[in-house]
């Protein structure tokens, strides 16, 4: 079969999160890796499903009204005027979204830019296209991004940029100057846009999304991708009593989404406060998605994935090592006092839990931590 391959698909090699995805299972292990709820989805949302499941919605089928609820969305949000008929495109969540910009866009040898770190699954598009991924890294600890290192990064043969904000792993929300930047660069290049907005609803300290879409010159060099998943925590899919559930989730008033807000906040909060009590530096505060990107200990001896391995065996709680999301190094000023680049010292955490996981992870770690003195997974330096 593997003979059968693409020579692009003959270059891929599974993850390292998947043995420690089947060593958490093993284990029985409290799950703080995966980014989804484990929570309920909105009772509106099932009962519009199952509505439209009675009412014998089982055929082929497009609902414009998600179209035309969007583009008022657009209008409303961001200032932006969207033609309903012919601008949208209702797919199987973000990531086939994603993947039929990339391939509507990317001819072989085209370059896109690319933050690092970023979401793994970009890379895996781009190349399957015949696109080269070109990395940016983004300045730890508080994740900025460097101007001059960006338009550097452009060359004659620079077709795209993707911009995925709210950021995961890290939680970062770009800001109005980084945008700016990133706009000008396209229009002064000519370049595309294509944009991950999945967490456009949950953001932290009164900071709002702003749609790289919005700035002068870029609606009509952007592609703009979004799902459902986040914002009202359903596994995405497009049968058609889902696309009548969706279109009742658009519907959702105001005081969801604030609610939404609140609700995430107080969870990023206390994942802060408890990541930071068994010892990890928590030098950027996420303000935005449900992740907690931690650096470990300063003096600490293990990598992230020995760290994980650990922290499933001795706590009976899985995270994801950072080092997936990672493919540049920025210099080598960036080593840590152990001799480990700073690719392998983060840990993503997803807080997108109901309390009671949230608690029986810290009641787990806390219990560790003692018996240790403090100390998780293995020996300071």
């Amino acid at each position: 079969m593997e003979q059968k391959l693409s020579s692009v698909a003959k270059t891929f090699t599974p993850s390292p999160i998947q043995e420690l995805s089947h060593l958490a299972q093993r284990s029985n292990a409290i799950n703080l890796a995966e980014g989804f709820p484990d929570f309920p989805a909105p009772s509106h949302l099932k009962k519009a499903a199952i509505s439209a499941i009675n009412s014998d919605f089982n055929q082929y089928r497009h609902v414009q009204g998600i179209c035309d609820h969007l583009a008022n969305i657009m209008k409303e949000m961001h200032g932006l005027d969207f033609d309903p008929r012919t601008d949208m495109a209702i797919c199987c969540g973000q990531t086939e979204a994603f993947a039929a910009a990339v391939f509507a866009i990317i001819d072989p040898g085209d370059e896109v830019v690319l933050f690092d770190p970023s979401y793994e699954t970009y890379e895996g598009c781009i190349r399957m296209a015949g696109g080269i991924p070109v990395y940016v890294a983004l300045e730890p600890p508080h994740w900025t991004l460097d101007p001059d290192r960006f338009i550097n990064s452009f060359t004659a043969r620079t077709k795209a940029v993707i911009l995925n904000s709210p950021h995961n792993p890290t939680g970062k929300v770009f800001t109005k100057d980084e945008l700016e930047t990133i706009a000008g660069a396209c229009c002064r290049r000519d370049c595309m846009a294509i944009t991950d907005e999945v967490y456009e609803h949950i953001t932290y300290d009164n900071i709002k999304h702003i749609s790289l879409a919005s700035f002068p010159g870029m609606q009509e060099r952007t592609i703009i991708t979004s799902s459902l998943s986040k914002t009202f925590s359903v596994t995405d899919s497009a049968p058609a009593p889902f696309q009548e559930a969706a279109l009742t989730a658009l519907r959702s008033p105001p005081e969801y989404f604030e609610k939404l807000r609140r609700e995430y906040e107080s969870k990023r909060d206390y994942i802060v406060h408890l990541i930071a009590g068994i010892g990890f530096q928590i030098k950027f505060k996420p303000r935005g998605a449900f992740f907690l990107f931690a650096e470990l200990p300063e003096n600490y001896l293990l990598s992230d994935v020995e760290y994980v391995k650990e922290l499933i065996k001795r706590a009976g709680v899985v995270a994801v090592p950072g080092c997936g999301f990672f493919h540049t190094t920025l210099s080598t000023e960036k080593l840590s006092q152990v001799g480990c680049s700073y690719q392998e010292r983060y840990i993503r955490f997803a807080f997108c839990k109901s309390s009671a996981t949230l608690a029986a992870a810290a009641q787990k770690l806390a219990e560790l931590s003692d018996a240790m003195g403090g100390v998780i997974g293995g020996k300071n330096a």
